[in-house]
């Protein structure tokens, strides 16, 4: 058997949910691979599986007690997050993940989660209604821009009865995850596939001011652009994230410069260049107001006032206009609400970009504000559909399609 693994180092967290038993095997099927297994056990996990059972298969000691002076002089708590090649949290219920998000540092998985500087893979294990919470979805989001990884959950039948999204995956499943960050860890080196390149991102809304109190502006919450921002930072690129008015998180790493107006994002951007990729996910407002009001307008018996507008610059166009700063790649967003794929094909030919994602945004999608979007990817060759994905895994996809590109040139 070749072993994919050889002599890696995992450091497996076993937090307490049933899906526990499932860790047992993965310890099995990691060493097989060649993989040197070392585990923390939560409080809760060991009422589900046994210290004993988990030391017998790793062959190592296991680890569960923070303040054990015997293990903190053999083994201190900085040393075993430190030594590990990569972090496993399997099953990552929906408390570690918390835990995790908050910074948490209250017990050794916790603390060693929060000390490590190595990369970590969570696999989510919970029930269906806990894995649906708005809180749950927010802290996986949170953590995914600050660089962990995910696999999983699976649908299926809970253990207790309800059916949905919340199974953990099977433990060759997370295996086939461990080796594929090891492979692209092995190709790219710690700078990533993306690494010394930069990438201009835009980001959610913009605000045109109407006076010092009213603006025009769109639903655009933010989610995707900083989702595609976290996760080209995490593929090891230079991020230049310059972002509307967003309640997103700057995710870590990236270089965020804040505007409010169309013209002001297209300042920005120009003063990011040059840039390898510029990647135009903002929702910048179409018109602005020609002349603003210094005060605020007050309401009066002549009824509603009348507001010229004035056409805001064409952010991606500019940036896709031929020129020695024009990136490489220039891709764009589509946001329409009939005849996706044609429009935004007239719109890619029309802006002169590489590459065009559209989705759907009419009424009952979903897609302003929500955590998942169904897309097409508009190029030269034609359209792919994805499927409906979460932002962060959008981001995940587009990273990658985008390192697939630049290895090509």
């Amino acid at each position: 058997m070749t072993l994919t693994l050889r002599d890696r180092r995992i450091l497996l967290v076993i937090a307490g949910g049933i899906a526990a038993y499932k860790s047992l095997d993965l310890i099995r099927r990691l060493r097989e691979r060649g993989a040197r297994v070392r585990c923390i056990l939560t409080q809760a996990a060991t009422e589900f599986v046994t210290p004993l059972a988990v030391s017998a298969l790793t062959e190592d000691k296991v680890y569960g007690a923070l303040f054990s002076l015997t293990d903190e002089s053999e083994m201190g708590h900085i040393r075993l997050s430190r030594d590990a090649d990569l972090l496993v949290v399997a099953p990552a219920t929906a408390n570690i993940l918390a835990r995790m998000a908050a910074g948490l540092a209250d017990d050794l998985a916790t603390t060693a989660l929060l000390a490590t500087d190595k990369p970590v893979l969570v696999a989510p294990a919970m029930n269906v209604r806990m894995w649906d919470h708005p809180a749950t979805r927010d802290n996986l989001a949170l953590l995914q821009r600050r660089g962990v990884r995910t696999v999983g959950p699976n649908p299926g039948e809970m253990a207790c009865g309800e059916y949905g999204p919340g199974r953990m995956s099977e433990p060759l499943e997370i295996v086939a995850a461990v080796e594929a960050y090891f492979a692209e860890f092995d190709r790219f080196g710690t700078g990533g596939a993306l690494a010394d390149r930069h990438v201009i991102v835009t980001s959610g809304p913009t605000h045109e001011p109407i006076d010092p109190v009213r603006y025009i502006a769109n639903r655009s919450s933010g989610k995707q652009g900083h989702a595609i921002a976290a996760a080209l930072r995490q593929a090891g690129a230079r991020v230049t994230l310059v972002t509307g008015p967003t309640h997103e998180p700057a995710p870590h790493g990236v270089t965020v410069v804040p505007i409010e107006t169309a013209d002001e994002m297209l300042a920005a951007c120009r003063a990011a260049l040059p840039a390898d990729a510029a990647v135009c996910a903002a929702a910048v407002a179409d018109w602005r107001v020609a002349m603003p009001s210094g005060q605020k307008i007050k309401k009066g018996a002549g009824g509603p006032p009348a507001l010229a507008l004035a056409e805001n610059p064409d952010i991606l166009a500019t940036l896709s206009a031929p020129g020695p700063d024009r990136p490489a790649l220039v891709i764009g967003f589509a946001a329409e609400t009939e005849d996706v794929i044609a429009h935004a094909q007239a719109k890619r030919a029309r802006k002169g970009c590489d590459w065009i994602l559209a989705n759907d945004v009419s009424p009952g999608t979903q897609a302003f504000g929500g955590d998942s979007n169904i897309l097409h990817l508009i190029t030269a060759e034609g359209a792919q559909t994805w499927p409906r994905l979460s932002k962060a895994d959008i981001g995940t996809r587009l990273a990658g399609a985008i390192a697939r590109h630049f290895e090509k040139v």
